[in-house]
């Protein structure tokens, strides 16, 4: 399956992009929502922690692009290499891309066989590391904070009574521990939430949401434009206190701006989608 950018239509609007404008695109994917800013005539940083994903793009010869391999964190120290002191918007879209759940290698995905990996960017401990040396009280500590999930102390036991006899090595594996531990209750997958907490684990990823925040902040232009998708609710708390709280931005988001009835049934990776955005004062 390709990538379909989310919200497509509503976040170019939120980002009001201008011909000439320079804008940032802080998750590069599959270049969906960056196509359409190329297409309005605005020129655009794609930044991706995902050498796949540079590579990917990067043979699409689009022009107006220049590509960064790095993560979104660093975002004013990137721009800061290619001489750009500020630009007229930033975007981000917090979801894990298609490519990675779609391919097994990654690790991302519980319903499909692969190592259990998870990382963005190929570097530091894999998820696999995670599981079978972390203390069980961290283990739990993990899936309560970054997966919001209620069972955390069962499934961090169960883990580790499994890791006991052979490692856990692979995403089925885990996600059979997971259902050994908590039973099979109601249409979703009981690993959504365990996976959800060790991919942002091992990614760092609300430090990182919270580091691009304040750089986007730094280098948008005064009437510049921020507009950040979110998937889930640990995200999505992040950029709404940002945005309230912030002095230098006026929000544009009173309420996020969720996918249409249409967007989700042909999308349904879209259907926890929640975009929100503030215009720099």
């Amino acid at each position: 399956m390709s990538h379909v950018p989310v919200l497509y239509h509503e976040t170019l609007e939120l980002l009001a992009v201008q011909r000439g404008g320079l804008y940032v695109d802080a998750t590069l994917g599959g270049a969906g929502h960056t196509r359409g800013i190329l297409e309005r005539g605005g020129q655009v940083i794609g930044f991706d922690q995902d050498p796949e994903a540079i590579a990917r793009v990067r043979a699409l010869r689009l022009d107006g692009l220049t590509l960064v391999e790095g993560n979104f964190r660093h975002l004013e120290a990137h721009l800061n290499e290619l001489g750009v002191a500020e630009v007229d918007g930033v975007l981000a879209d917090l979801g894990v891309s298609s490519y990675h759940f779609d391919n097994p290698e990654r690790g991302f995905s519980y319903r499909h066989e692969g190592p259990l990996d998870m990382r963005m960017s190929g570097e530091g401990p894999t998820a696999a590391d995670v599981v079978n040396t972390y203390p069980v009280e961290e283990l739990a500590r993990i899936l309560r904070t970054f997966g919001e999930e209620p069972r955390a102390w069962r499934i961090a036991r169960r883990i580790a009574e499994v890791r006991e006899q052979q490692p856990i090595r692979t995403t089925t594996q885990l996600a059979e521990v997971v259902r050994q531990a908590v039973g099979w209750r109601g249409a979703g997958h009981p690993a959504r939430k365990t996976f959800q907490a060790l991919r942002i684990y091992v990614n760092d990823e609300l430090g990182a949401l919270e580091a691009f925040l304040e750089a986007a902040a730094r280098v948008l232009k005064p009437g510049g434009r921020l507009a950040v998708i979110s998937f889930h609710s640990l995200e999505d708390r992040i950029v709404k206190r940002f945005l309230k709280e912030d002095a230098r931005f006026q929000v544009l988001t009173k309420k996020p701006i969720t996918p249409s009835d249409a967007e989700r049934a042909t999308n349904p990776r879209a259907r926890s989608a929640k975009l929100r955005g503030g215009v720099r004062v």
